[in-house]
């Protein structure tokens, strides 16, 4: 007869990465009479195992803020139609944002993961091209 105890237990610490211990009892129990094989390695003891998993706990990405720069040449409803196209803020949040670029020579669109941020940055500038104004868009980490 064979008796299999297995026991689990989760453990999470704060600076290391979560656990789980799996832990397996075995025991082989024989009446007196039964005769044990020869050769064997069975010598009637219990056994006992122990696994250890690591589950990486994983980070969470860089942020990014993606910012439009002032200059003289680049209509303020073209800036403002940009935020409201790119960044989908609202007509007045997109004038507070033109606004305080206006003023400030800089000024923050959103905070976004470096792809979105490359993407957004890169939309921008292609848009302000075609339409031939010097408007800048950068980005740089948080």
């Amino acid at each position: 007869m064979t008796d299999v105890l297995i026991r689990g237990s989760e453990s999470s610490r704060a600076d290391g990465p979560e656990t789980f211990t799996l832990q397996r009892r075995v025991t082989d129990v024989r009446a007196t009479d039964e005769p044990r094989e020869p050769g064997g390695t069975d010598d009637g003891r219990s056994g006992t195992a122990i696994i250890t998993r690591t589950k990486p706990k994983t980070k969470r990405p860089s942020l990014y803020r993606v910012l439009l720069l002032n200059d003289d040449y680049t209509p303020q409803e073209f800036v403002v139609h940009v935020v409201e196209k790119f960044f989908n803020k609202s007509q007045e949040v997109a004038f507070q944002i033109m606004m305080h670029v206006h003023h400030n020579g800089v000024g923050e669109c959103g905070i976004f993961t470096y792809e979105v941020a490359e993407t957004k940055v890169t939309q921008v500038m292609d848009f302000a091209r075609k339409h031939q104004h010097p408007l800048q868009c950068v980005m740089e980490k948080k």
